[in-house]
């Protein structure tokens, strides 16, 4: 196959459906397989410019959207491991000013009741780190916190980020890179490193298809679209739902992920850069136990928030800042495993009882609003016949 480095034989199913899943598709791909603490698949195919000029190289990134939640969950949990974040201490005790009676934890379980900000926020807020946490500050909640559950669909990013922020005394996409010390994983892509980046054209959906997902000028997968309850929701400007995808406006511009503007930003709950063996390499340290205590991790993928979902409108499931396996969203075939997906197709999870990871990262950005991504299956379940 074009593009292959590595596939250790006994896993070339996958590679087998990789191919597949790539055949008579636009753009370019990668995958990545750990298992049992080694690299066992790392692949790529394609293009990953606009003109399908510029071949899929080594280390050429994507915009993985919110794929890069798990990336901030993950440095949330080594912080705690290190006793500088207490997960069950209320954000204001790392925040001062921040109204909201409301813990760590919630802001990662998705239970804080933060995911949208009710007013309309002003031109260049997307942009403006102190414009948005100085906004989810004083944010009244959308119900009380803890609960219920809502996916914070960008707000999560700041929440989140801001704590680790002032834990951490430095800018997050600065934490991401000296913490967590993972080559191709960033937050936001350094101008130098444009021409690493893969070219996302708009996702092959009509408009009304789901919710927006920042930047993308497309949709972060929901339930389908001819519910009418999300229907309605999405039609409704004042919605939680239009809010968490629709505010700041500007998030839903086409292709201003392509932007120099959007990369030099630190919107971490959706401009996160990787290679597919970047995600790879994240997640198969965490299952084999390289990053966070076994206590530590088992702690951090319980789950936190299952049943209807106050944003999606859906039945999700989540742990302490990683996704979890549901309906919409069924990434693995082990209910225990964790990760995250990223609107347009891009996926990271770990298997900790298979002692499995994979991730893989597409620019041809495909909307899936009533289920998981197409081409996650065949990949998946090549995977898990190979163990």
């Amino acid at each position: 196959m074009e593009g292959a480095v590595w596939c250790d034989p006994a896993f070339r199913p996958v590679a087998e459906a990789f191919r597949q899943v790539c055949d008579g598709r636009p753009g370019g791909a990668a995958v990545a397989v750990y298992a049992d603490g080694r690299l066992v698949v790392d692949l790529w195919h394609g293009t990953a410019d606009r003109d399908g000029r510029r071949a899929w190289e080594r280390d050429t990134v994507v915009n993985v959207f919110s794929a890069s939640k798990g990336v901030l969950a993950t440095l949330a949990h080594l912080y705690a491991q290190r006793g500088l974040l207490d997960l069950d201490a209320p954000v204001a005790r790392y925040w001062p000013g921040f109204a909201t009676a409301t813990t760590i934890a919630d802001l990662l379980a998705h239970r804080s009741g933060l995911p949208a900000v009710r007013r309309t926020l002003p031109p260049g807020s997307l942009f403006d780190w102190d414009a948005m946490t100085g906004a989810l500050a004083a944010e009244t909640p959308w119900w009380s916190p803890g609960e219920r559950h809502g996916y914070h669909a960008v707000t999560f990013g700041w929440l989140v980020g801001e704590v680790l922020r002032r834990v951490g005394e430095r800018p997050v996409r600065d934490l991401v890179r000296d913490e967590l010390r993972v080559p191709g994983l960033s937050i936001g892509l350094p101008a130098a490193q444009a021409g690493r980046a893969a070219y996302l054209a708009p996702p092959e959906a009509p408009p009304e298809a789901a919710p927006k997902e920042a930047g993308q000028g497309g949709q972060e997968g929901g339930p389908d679209a001819a519910a009418p309850a999300l229907a309605s929701a999405m039609a409704d400007p004042g919605s939680i739902t239009m809010k968490a995808f629709c505010n700041p406006p500007e998030q839903l511009t086409p292709g201003l992920v392509n932007t120099a503007r959007w990369r030099a930003a630190e919107i971490p709950a959706a401009n996160g850069h990787a290679t597919a063996r970047a995600l790879a390499t994240l997640y198969g340290r965490l299952v084999a136990g390289e990053l966070l205590h076994p206590d530590v991790l088992g702690r951090a993928v319980a789950s936190r928030s299952e049943g209807r979902d106050e944003v999606l409108l859906a039945e999700t499931r989540f742990a302490l800042g990683y996704m979890l396996p549901s309906e919409i969203r069924r990434f693995a075939l082990n209910p225990r495993a964790f990760g995250h997906s990223g609107s347009g197709g891009a996926l990271a999870f770990g298997d900790p009882d298979a002692g499995i990871a994979l991730s893989y990262t597409p620019s041809h950005l495909i909307t899936s609003p009533a289920g998981p991504d197409p081409r996650w299956e065949p990949l998946v379940a090549a995977l898990y016949a190979c163990l």
